[in-house]
């Protein structure tokens, strides 16, 4: 899987229709909704903002689609099908219709919102998706400056620490990471 690292916005004309597509990352479905608003305020006047979207939760991966007005399966599905297709996650992929006069049909509003879609996941810069967890580890002080270095190294970081008789941590890394980091530290996820 991969997440957008760089957002992108693409410009396409289709029968002078001008349609706009945005890749745009998004962590939850706060964040989803701040960056639609977003969008749809600066394309006020737009006749139309499509668009779909993939978020991995806790519960699995949620997805989305809506045609906004369009005709059923012509506008949301097919940015959807992009999404998939390039194994994008947590990730909103929006695109505005300007109305050009010309009707362009089922087929037509298919291949354009597709198409502006594949255009935009295709500008955004795309790096692989790594699943975090989170660890709870209590270690003695000496064993702090090693532990510190094993994170580093294991593309971790540290998100808590308290000192007293002993430092507890709450560390987050990648999980592939986890088994090991704990045979090594002790702790639990």
């Amino acid at each position: 899987m991969l997440l957008i690292e760089q957002s992108s916005e693409v410009h396409h004309t289709v029968n002078h229709s001008r349609f706009i597509g945005f890749a745009l990352p998004c962590a939850d479905e706060r964040e989803l909704r701040a960056r639609l608003s977003q969008v749809a305020r600066q394309h006020a006047d737009a006749h139309h903002l499509a668009f779909a979207y993939r978020i991995q939760t806790g519960q699995g991966l949620a997805t989305y689609c809506t045609d906004a007005g369009e005709p059923g399966g012509t506008a949301g599905r097919p940015i959807l099908a992009h999404l998939e297709g390039f194994a994008v996650v947590n990730a909103v992929v929006a695109v505005i219709r300007y109305f050009g006069g010309i009707k362009l049909g089922a087929g037509g509003l298919v291949r354009a919102y597709g198409g502006t879609a594949k255009l935009a996941l295709e500008a955004a810069r795309l790096i692989p998706y790594v699943e975090y967890t989170h660890i709870r580890l209590s270690i003695a002080y000496p064993d702090l400056q090693p532990l510190t270095y094993a994170l580093g190294k294991a593309g971790g970081e540290i998100l808590a620490k308290d000192f007293g008789a002993r430092v507890d941590l709450t560390v987050k890394l990648p999980a592939p990471e986890a088994p090991a980091f704990l045979a090594r530290f002790g702790g639990k996820p």
